[in-house]
């Protein structure tokens, strides 16, 4: 588990589009907290705090203290939304956080040891097909990422999710099939030779059943037959 952070807030009274763009105008990001049965919280972010905390790995898989007037409310980060243009965060949700709950939280995946994996050692891509894992647990287990180490593993080998040790209260939120993480896959150069090599052997195939179904042209006639 990733330790709790601090993020910094200010009350505000209040909301809308309007009272939104007016926290922004300050210099501000404005922010909800909710969850838990409670009243929605309304906050205000410092911009450059909550950019660097968003920027660090795994941050919607962090645990947060806020401050909030008088009483610090924990909370997991649930949605930022940014500027399409210059990355400024422009509004965060934050969902309060209980001993006893139990939440769906993305997870992100690294990899380790790639050059003690023979198939990446021979040329071999690593093709990750998750960045980060869906996973249900109580926020005492939340992972702080998931690491899958790639030694030898060979050209053509898959991680599942049933090779990731995890702890016995996390379980992943896709129950139903044993999901792909990751694979090593071929160089383009060898599977350029796989599939010549493939288109050969089909032409060849079809030569030879085309040879064995024709008419044997050079067989001689009978003597004496007359067309």
């Amino acid at each position: 588990m990733s330790e709790v952070q601090i993020l910094k807030v200010e009350s505000r009274e209040e909301m809308g589009k309007g009272a939104a763009r007016a926290i922004r105008r300050a210099g501000r990001v404005p922010g909800v907290v909710y969850g838990n049965k409670q009243e929605t919280d309304l906050i205000s972010l410092d911009p450059a705090e909550l950019k660097r905390s968003l920027h660090k790995t795994g941050f919607f898989a962090t645990l947060f203290d806020l401050k909030i007037g008088n009483k610090t409310v924990r909370v997991l980060p649930k949605d930022v939304q940014l500027h399409p243009v210059t990355d400024i965060p422009l509004h965060a949700d934050f969902m309060r956080i209980s001993k006893n709950s139990k939440i769906h939280v993305n997870v992100p995946v690294q990899f380790i040891n790639e050059t003690q994996s023979p198939g990446i050692k021979r040329g071999g891509v690593l093709n990750i097909v998750l960045h980060q894992v869906e996973l249900i647990c109580s926020p005492e287990n939340i992972p702080n990422v998931i690491t899958i180490d790639l030694s030898g593993l060979e050209i053509g080998d898959s991680i599942h999710i049933s090779k990731i040790q995890l702890d016995k209260n996390v379980i992943p939120a896709i129950a139903d099939r044993d999901f792909t993480i990751a694979t090593i896959a071929a160089p383009s150069a060898l599977k350029g030779d796989a599939e010549a090599d493939k288109a050969t052997a089909d032409q060849a195939a079809a030569a030879s059943a085309a040879s064995a179904a024709a008419p044997d042209a050079g067989a001689a006639k009978p003597a004496g037959e007359k067309k």
